[in-house]
């Protein structure tokens, strides 16, 4: 096996990879408590789910050839050794059945189950393991991921690419973090669509999250913000001098048996906006009164995680119901309105590149639309497309992109041959072309990016079962330096999927000569962790603000590192703000012990702190049987 090139290697003076062994992230802070009577909220499931156990061990390493550590490493790609403590089996795996620092327990068919692995609960019932709302998943592998290939085996499935070159017949569809089965199971009877329609008006039943809401347009009343079964005066009954209040809280709107998705949160000033099933409505952040709501035939299916300059997003959705449909419906929406802009269908490509799933980026003035095997580039203002990124070179297909400051492309290429590798290229958002491309080592996959500004990758191979965290210079694909820690950071990545879900890590921040990571949670508790990108090495840490909280970093601002830890039983959650230098957390919000109960059931969640507000809301909805609605989200403030 040859080194790979030199402009791969870490740079003089670069700190080798001492990157650690990533373990199983504990459940959420304490077992989920049953819901108070009268919240209308799923309550706790039957006794019967037996809690999950741990998974097998997964060694460390880095993909350029350095020694991982100090301690007596095992051998790496190169020969090199695998990881700075040479674990014994124990460690548990990563997201995919593979390492990562999203190590995840085995769920009830075999399969991890992911950040969201639940303990029994307060009152001798454990809680269930299938699924954040007490309902079994839509599949026997989800929530999960995929299981790794046996040793010795390549596994011919790995990335977007894999699937559809594989077999081009999926089982699910996994799209904006979601599952949904290909087998139908909608309200709906028939596909009422026969061929593949242009975005147009609903003609399907609307739900409604309020009393009064505008259709999109930017002309109505807003309704007044009445209707919840939660009421916060239930929520801040506990409050205390210096608490936040509760300010509003929303259900979610029913949907069929197969779930449906509520990607995204989108919050603007003093407006709110989130997708949920074939809905997007705007809320007034303060009160939570419906400002306007656009309707959508089919399910949303995926969404911008970015707004553009003047408050554009994109939604795509389904083309159908039946098991044929594709996430090739856009529609562009204007958050100060709600106004509908223009709409698309994204064409399939080449064979097996189809829009089975779509995943949308947003740079600049850029839409990206990623395909299983390549992606195309639209103006956001007019929809008109600007280029296509495609297969290039030796099989390298395009798997997945990113949105937000920094355009790039993760390619697969030689899937299943003997030269198997990733490839990350940077490209310009307004015409596509490639400014530098950065070929990885054999075996090693980029499976997330924890940032863009500065660049850091966070990878893993996948047969070796080991990982990686690197830092690029910026402007050029090479290494900056390798992380070394005494022990695996553990962010929150949300639902494994076959899909590359390069930025769905909540729980990384950066500025620019530092990353700060959540340490892993023991009893309930965690540090944070910030590391020297310039050496990889560790710089200081800080305590989380009380005993049994677990903190997930947000971002830098103001010389702060600003933090959620999660709600205890005693109190809610917390915003907290870490000086960049190290020190005490400062408490900036502090949530009402009353809502604790409701807000530690966010389990697929988008959190967001703007304006001294903070925000909660779920990212899949499952169908309930029952008359128990679902949350769909809430906001605190002072």
């Amino acid at each position: 096996m040859s080194q790979p090139p030199d402009d791969r290697m870490p740079t003089e003076g670069a700190a080798p990879n001492d990157s650690g062994q990533p373990a199983s992230p504990p459940p959420p802070a304490g077992p989920p408590a049953a819901p108070a009577p009268g919240y209308g909220y799923p309550q706790a499931p039957p006794p019967g789910a037996a809690a999950p156990q741990p998974g097998p061990s997964y060694p460390q390493s880095g993909p350029y050839g350095q020694p991982s550590g100090p301690y007596g490493q095992q051998p790496g790609p190169y020969g090199g050794p695998a990881g700075p403590y040479g674990q014994q089996p124990g460690a548990q795996p990563g997201p995919y059945g593979q390492p990562g620092p999203y190590g995840q327990q085995p769920g009830p068919y075999g399969q991890p189950v992911g950040p969201y692995a639940q303990q029994p609960g307060p009152y001798g019932q454990p809680t269930h393991p299938q699924g954040p709302y007490g309902q079994q998943p839509t599949t026997a592998s989800y929530p999960g991921a995929p299981q790794p290939p046996a040793p010795g085996k390549r596994n011919p499935f790995r990335g977007r690419t894999g699937i559809v070159v594989a077999g081009a017949v999926a089982l699910v569809v996994v799209a904006g973090g979601a599952v949904i089965a290909l087998s139908g199971g909608d309200d709906e009877k028939d596909d009422p669509v026969k061929k593949d329609p242009v975005a147009g008006p609903s003609t399907a039943p609307k739900p409604s999250a309020s009393a009064s809401v505008d259709q999109g347009d930017g002309s109505g009343n807003g309704g007044d913000g009445t209707g919840d079964s939660v009421g916060v005066e239930e929520l801040n009954a506990d409050r205390k001098d210096g608490d936040s209040r509760a300010l509003w809280y929303r259900p979610a709107p029913k949907v069929p048996g197969s779930g449906a998705d509520a990607p995204g949160m989108w919050v603007r000033g003093d407006l709110v906006a989130k997708a949920a099933y074939k809905q997007v409505v705007g809320y007034d952040a303060g009160s939570g009164a419906s400002r306007w709501t656009v309707d959508l035939p089919f399910k949303v299916c995926s969404v911008t995680k970015e707004a553009s300059g003047d408050g554009k997003v994109v939604v795509a959705h389904m083309s159908g119901v039946s098991d044929r449909a594709k996430c090739n419906q856009l529609q562009q929406i204007d958050l100060k309105t709600g106004a509908k802009g223009w709409t698309k269908k994204v064409s399939d490509g080449d064979l097996f590149d189809s829009v089975l799933t779509a995943s949308l980026h947003l740079v600049g003035d850029t839409l990206v639309v990623g395909r299983q095997m390549s992606g195309v580039g639209y103006d956001v203002d007019s929809g008109k497309q600007r280029f296509t990124v495609e297969k290039y070179g030796t099989d390298c297909y395009p798997a997945a992109f990113t949105g937000g400051s920094k355009l790039f492309s993760v390619a697969s290429c030689d899937l299943g041959g003997d030269d198997e590798h990733d490839e990350l290229r940077q490209l310009d958002p307004a015409t596509g072309k490639v400014q530098w491309t950065k070929r990885f080592p054999k075996d090693w996959r980029i499976s997330r990016v924890f940032s863009l500004d500065p660049v850091v990758l966070y990878l893993s191979n996948d047969d070796k079962k080991q990982w990686n965290i690197t830092a690029l210079k910026n402007g050029s694909g090479t290494v900056r330096s390798q992380v070394s820690l005494n022990e695996a950071p553990e962010p929150d990545c949300g639902w494994a999927s076959f899909d590359r879900a390069l930025q769905s890590c909540t729980g990384v921040a950066a500025d620019a000569n530092t990353l700060y990571l959540p340490s892993k949670v023991k009893n309930g508790t965690n540090q944070l962790i910030a590391v020297n990108l310039n050496t990889g090495k560790e710089k200081w840490r800080a305590k989380s603000s009380g005993a049994g909280r677990s903190l997930l970093p947000l971002r830098v601002e103001d010389g702060r590192v600003l933090s959620y830890e999660k709600p205890t039983y005693e109190a809610g959650g917390v915003v907290t703000g870490t000086p960049v230098g190290g020190g005490t957390p400062k408490v900036l919000l502090q949530n009402p012990a009353g809502a604790a109960a409701l807000e530690r059931t966010f389990y697929a969640k988008a959190i967001a702190y703007q304006d001294g507000r903070f925000y909660i809301s779920t990212t899949m909805l499952t169908n309930t049987k029952s008359d128990a609605e679902q949350k769909l989200m809430m906001a605190f403030g002072p």
